[in-house]
């Protein structure tokens, strides 16, 4: 079993490097009163990181429910940094004495802080995942907890860093990329794209971050193909080339080539978003797909100011 990142594995081997002690697998009940009884001695109950740990693969169907060992074992099982030492120490011990594979991954997260401070329900800064999700949707919870904080270590979360990150990434980076090639298709070519060139940007450093489990960094690799789509329409302005057209007989050819190959990029970009930004691939997707544009059902990330000023709002 791989322990990722190193240094996880290292504070591990740091930990047991004395031998690792024997751990019972009961608890008095009158110390928790709410455990699984032992079977045969009522006053003890299963320790809690037994029962918990079992339910891996007991939900899975183990051991007398046929299929169970399709998922098993997991390709990367993900867990906090906090709970290290239970799943590669006493987890492990467990699967062995069964005889059942070990995980072939073992992903150990960092802590979510708030404004550089640790969640407390007795400070009162505890951030509820479905409040974000329902203000700004669920790909864009996904979008800034797989891009701003890092996979392997500890990341800080403020309702202004998420804000920012929606409406400047998503909102103009992204959303208004689509929607403007879109336009330009629509209004230059009557919808109609033609035959979009495959992908042609290198994709390798986006396949190792992947590899290594560095999520973030795979989204920092979306964002370089997003960002110099946007360099690229700036640079060529196709509604410039679109202004040519009647007195160039080359400039409806280099058009149709320049949006093509913005629908080709976004196309590619879709792609690599699925494991992360599912709907909004999706959109994508079905938005350039077919050869003619399929308009939209609303804005991809419409701009939301609850947490940041609004520029467009009117002074006071």
């Amino acid at each position: 079993m791989q322990i990722v990142p190193e240094f996880r594995k290292k504070e591990f081997l740091e930990l047991i490097k004395d031998g690792v002690k024997d751990v019972s697998i009961s608890r008095p009940k009158k110390s928790l009163s709410w455990g699984v009884p032992v079977p045969g001695d009522p006053e003890q109950v299963m320790y809690v990181w037994l029962d918990a740990l079992a339910n891996y693969i007991t939900v899975l169907g183990y051991p007398d429910r046929e299929g169970w060992q399709e998922f098993w074992p997991a390709d990367v099982q993900v867990i906090g940094k906090d709970i290290l030492r239970f799943h590669a120490g006493i987890w492990p011990a467990m699967l062995l004495g069964l005889d059942i594979p070990l995980p072939k991954k073992l992903l150990v997260h960092g802590f979510v802080n708030v404004s550089g401070a640790k969640m407390s329900k007795t400070v009162g800064n505890v951030v509820d995942p479905n409040e974000i999700i329902d203000q700004y949707g669920l790909d864009a919870f996904r979008y800034f907890f797989s891009r701003h904080i890092p996979t392997l270590d500890d990341g800080d979360f403020t309702w202004e860093k998420f804000e920012t990150a929606y409406n400047t990434e998503l909102g103009n980076d992204l959303g208004n990329l689509v929607q403007r090639v879109s336009s330009m298709i629509t209004r230059y070519q009557s919808g109609v794209i033609g035959e979009a060139p495959s992908g042609e940007h290198d994709m390798q450093p986006y396949r190792e971050a992947m590899e290594s489990l560095n999520f973030n960094k795979a989204m920092d690799e979306i964002w370089v193909n997003v960002r110099s789509l946007n360099q690229f329409i700036e640079n060529v302005k196709p509604w410039e080339i679109a202004k040519k057209r009647e007195t160039d007989p080359e400039a409806e050819a280099h058009l149709g080539e320049v949006l093509a190959h913005a629908v080709g990029t976004l196309l590619q970009v879709a792609d690599l978003l699925i494991p992360f930004l599912p709907t909004a691939a999706a959109n994508i997707h079905k938005m350039f797909d077919s050869g003619v544009i399929v308009p939209a059902e609303g804005v991809l990330f419409p701009k939301v100011y609850l947490h940041t000023p609004d520029p467009h709002a009117p002074k006071a």
